[in-house]
């Protein structure tokens, strides 16, 4: 079968990889180069990057309709659209099979920021939906979907893996088709917004447990923080009094005070310098 892969993050390119022996992409899409990272260093995507360790002719437009001609002179049976970060516009969407894997059960949390929602709003399970894409976001019909449980203690790290990992077994068995569209159900739709700065910023009038949802959600990809700017790698809910909004030591604990509850700071990393655990914060600052 030929196809085109379009995809640009971490996770796709680890969906990528599962497939790529069976796959085998005429050609892999990706977003152009752009600053990238704390030092903001102008970089091509991770997609970009490992496609071409595999093997694949890997183009980078500035923007998808840029490729229309030569994904259509490729005249692919099945492309796969896997996290790009951009819009899918006419004539493409509806010239080829577009099969979009998404990190959810659809349609629960369609949008930009599924698994970090899913791990937000205290979910027991998540998943992987392979949907056919339309004009509306996240909105196309569903040909296979797994579900996945979330640990107590999964981060955005370990469990997009996990979702990575499903994803990949189940683009290999849609590959071998046939795949059967059902569409989507109209009840239960939720929407997973873009991060955004607000979203990294522990706010003490909310629970310690939401709060310690946030810091694994964020973690290690964009990182919580409490409002003068301490990063928190690592936490977890505490019973130990501390008022809200109040950073206080106790023996060589560091607590942060929530409404209820109090927020105990595992691994921190103070602006501009490296991580450390609590006890080493503790030692070089006075509270």
């Amino acid at each position: 079968m030929k196809t085109v892969y379009i995809g640009s993050s971490a996770f796709s390119l680890r969906v990528l990889r599962a497939v790529a022996d069976q796959l085998r992409p005429e050609l892999v899409l990706t977003r152009a180069p752009a600053a990238r990272g704390r030092g903001r260093h102008v970089a091509s995507t991770p997609v970009a990057l490992g496609a071409r360790e595999l093997g694949f002719e890997v183009i980078e437009p500035a923007r998808l309709g840029d490729a229309g001609d030569r994904i259509a002179a490729l005249a692919p049976e099945l492309i796969v659209l896997c996290a790009y970060g951009g819009m899918v516009r006419e004539p493409l969407l509806s010239s080829f099979e577009i099969l979009n894997v998404h990190p959810s059960l659809l349609p629960r949390w369609r949008g930009a920021a599924p698994v970090e929602r899913a791990i937000m709003a205290g979910d027991d399970a998540t998943g992987v939906s392979l949907m056919r894409l339309v004009a509306e976001l996240d909105a196309g019909p569903v040909c296979l979907a797994r579900a996945l449980a979330i640990a107590p203690d999964d981060d955005y790290g370990t469990l997009a893996a996990r979702l990575a990992d499903l994803a990949g077994d189940l683009l290999l068995e849609a590959l071998a088709g046939p795949r059967r569209y059902v569409a989507q159900d109209s009840e239960g739709i939720t929407y997973a917004e873009k991060l955004t700065a607000a979203d990294r910023e522990l706010d003490p009038s909310r629970p310690a447990v939401e709060l310690e949802r946030i810091v694994r959600a964020l973690h290690p990809h964009v990182g919580a923080r409490l409002p003068g700017g301490l990063g928190v790698l690592s936490a977890r809910a505490s019973d130990l009094p501390a008022a809200p909004g109040e950073l206080v030591a106790a023996d060589d604990r560091l607590l942060y005070g929530a409404t209820p509850g109090a927020l105990e700071l595992l691994v921190v990393q103070p602006p501009g310098r490296r991580a450390m655990d609590a006890a080493a914060y503790l030692r070089g600052h006075a509270l």
